[in-house]
């Protein structure tokens, strides 16, 4: 693997499969998918050392988002991440939403929309907003805190286990699971482990179900457990599937963005201020939190048949991995990818995908950063760093498990 610490012109040798590639600074990171989209930004990559098929990396926004459109082609269901791609495909392919295409996955989404529609979500997020105020304000008056796990973690995870009805005894152990399932901590974790999590949510989640479908009340698994598409109901595998991607997938993309946006405003103190001050709006911060961020490094697809890209032949079976986190800094695209702008206008970042796989959860996931930065506005008046953040170990997910912070108060 070319370490990114070394000055390099040139993008062999880059190992996007690695964890260890994504720990560079981000200013590396930055110039290494800026090399990517300028040498070879349709790119096959090989993998070393393992018996799995090579794939095909995208990292310009205007093939990204060719793919993303494009579910004739393109199929989510032999796996939609690098993990399950390399593999050969993933155990949920047409029983949950992120895995499943055509008509089923329509069906699916239409019944799970219910759901999180704004109408639907209003109190919820009410109580969102009183939830990030309450952590913020006692962190604030409590001066030093680790802000990923004393704030960001239980804004999300109690926000998402509101929807599903998951019992307040319960979450943390779901906070654990879902923070192993798809990253790891600490170098070395064993991929053995993750699998271990992912089936201890799914085993949890089949109780659950089964209590609701005795007992339904006005949650999302009970949605599932008592829902019928075409007169038939829901499998288990398709409501237990279900429950797993809500929770994996409410909660790591907001706790991230919360955890590392809290990092780029005390990094970038004048965008601090011009949040502070009100000089620009709560809501263009969040999505520049999110292009910034790009917690979800990127999404895979496996073609369907032989499809031309960039001048290159992706033939059918193939994998093709989307770069959200080189699309969201394409020049061609956002002017000064580079600069962190609470302001920026327009800025159409694609951290939430797009398409027919446009995440679920976007509106409640904005809300959730939304009211964080509020938060954050009202009661602290300066951040500094108290420690050295924390990265996880990651592929797919980018962010940090620990920011030991000082804060303040307004």
């Amino acid at each position: 693997m070319t370490d990114l610490h070394t000055p390099s012109d040139t993008v062999e040798g880059i190992d996007l499969t690695d964890p260890r590639t994504f720990l560079a600074p981000g200013a590396e990171l930055v110039d290494m998918w800026r090399r990517f989209r300028a040498q070879s930004p349709v790119h096959w990559h090989e993998v070393t050392g393992r018996a799995v098929p090579g794939f095909w990396a995208l990292s310009r926004y205007d093939d990204v988002m060719k793919v993303y459109r494009d579910n004739r082609r393109f199929t989510s269901e032999r796996g939609n991440v690098l993990t399950t791609l390399l593999e050969g495909g993933d155990s949920a392919a047409g029983k949950m939403l992120a895995v499943t295409d055509g008509r089923r996955h329509r069906d699916l989404r239409n019944l799970l929309l219910k759901a999180f529609a704004p109408r639907v979500l209003e109190p919820v997020v009410a109580g969102v907003r009183e939830r990030a105020d309450r952590l913020v304000r006692h962190a604030a008056e409590s001066g030093d805190c680790d802000f990923a796990q004393d704030v960001a973690e239980h804004i999300p995870m109690a926000t998402i286990a509101d929807l599903l009805g998951v019992p307040a005894g319960d979450r943390d152990y779901l906070l654990s699971l879902t923070k192993e399932a798809l990253s790891t901590e600490e170098e070395g974790q064993s991929a053995d482990e993750a699998l271990v999590a992912r089936n201890e949510l799914l085993f949890y989640f089949s109780g659950l179900a089964g209590e609701r479908r005795d007992d339904p009340r006005d949650d999302v698994v009970s949605v599932l457990a008592t829902s019928t598409i075409d007169g038939e109901p829901l499998s288990e595998q398709e409501i237990i599937f279900n429950c797993y991607s809500v929770i994996i997938g409410g909660d790591e993309t907001s706790r991230l963005s919360m955890i590392c946006g809290m990092r780029e405003l005390i990094e970038h103190p004048e965008q601090w201020r011009r949040l502070k001050s009100g000089e620009v709006t709560v809501d263009s911060a969040v999505e520049e939190v999110l292009r910034w961020v790009s917690p979800a490094m990127h999404f895979g697809r496996r073609a369907l048949e032989d499809v031309e890209i960039g001048g290159r032949t992706v033939r059918a079976g193939d994998v093709v991995t989307l770069w959200n986190s080189s699309a969201n800094y394409d020049e061609d695209v956002f002017a000064d990818p580079g600069t962190f702008d609470l302001g920026r206008a327009p800025n159409k970042h694609v951290s939430f995908g797009y398409g027919p796989h446009f995440c679920l959860g976007a509106y409640l996931g904005r809300a959730e950063i939304s009211a964080m930065l509020t938060a954050l506005r009202t009661h602290v008046a300066e951040a500094v760093p108290d420690g050295p953040a924390k990265p996880i170990h990651s592929n797919f997910l980018h962010g940090y498990s620990s920011l030991p912070v000082t804060l303040r108060r307004a």
